[in-house]
């Protein structure tokens, strides 16, 4: 009976050993056939399917055999739950503590007490985007935090720029998204240094596209979501926030 501990030990240890080397030959394996201009390997791990490896290249998740012949890419789907585990690992890695959005960059507006709080990464050049903001209207108790990312269309940069720059920013953002009104042009000097923030924060946290929306507990959704459901996920965050 005594044996039993050592040998879980011993077992233990060549899983350990097991999980290293398939590392190692994935690692090797992945860097001589993956072109040049391919991300550095940041992470090996197994998957769920026996066989099969996660591959993290920075926030972006890829999947491999042990012997690191063949890339896979596309959502693991667990179809019991009928989840994307690959979506779950991604939100994981890009979580956003949100009193640590730099709120200093960012479009702010609020109905009501304000008790409710939401952060959105928009473009002004974003159909969608419009559409949330006439949703984003109908709520009652909210402050909106409205991060500006022009990276849709030619001319984003200089709507995006006329809008933060105007004398009031939030009366001049809400104007063209719900009215279509842009603000007069911008002339002379305006410091533009925010949105190349707010870009670079969307970039490290690989937010894509627009509306990108998160809220109090660190969750997120990408896409207009109905007001049904913002309302939803807005109550769930405020009670785990």
């Amino acid at each position: 009976m005594k044996t039993l501990p050592v040998l879980t030990l011993a077992l233990a240890a060549m899983l350990g050993c097991s999980a290293e080397a398939n590392e190692a030959v994935i690692r090797k394996a992945l860097a001589q056939h993956l072109p040049a201009h391919f991300p550095p390997v940041d992470e090996v791990r197994k998957s769920p399917i026996p066989g099969v490896f996660e591959v993290r290249f920075g926030t972006e998740i890829k999947y491999t055999d042990a012997k690191g012949e063949f890339l896979i890419d596309g959502d693991l789907i667990d179809l019991k739950t009928r989840k994307s585990l690959t979506q779950e690992r991604v939100d994981k890695l890009t979580a956003v503590n949100f009193d640590s959005l730099p709120f200093k960059d960012a479009i702010v507006w609020k109905r009501g007490n304000g008790k409710q709080r939401v952060a959105v990464f928009a473009d002004p050049n974003c159909g969608y985007c419009k559409r949330f903001e006439r949703t984003l209207q109908e709520l009652k108790d909210v402050t909106v935090y409205t991060f500006v990312i022009p990276i849709l269309g030619s001319d984003s940069r200089d709507k995006s720029r006329d809008i933060w720059c105007a004398k009031d920013s939030s009366d001049a953002w809400l104007s063209w998204m719900l009215k279509n009104r842009l603000p007069e042009k911008v002339s002379g000097a305006c410091d533009e240094a925010p949105l190349e923030r707010n870009l670079a924060f969307a970039r490290k946290y690989a937010i894509h596209g627009t509306p990108a929306v998160l809220f109090e507990d660190g969750t997120r959704a990408p896409g207009a979501i109905p007001l049904e459901a913002l309302m939803e996920r807005l109550a769930k965050a405020e009670k785990r926030s």
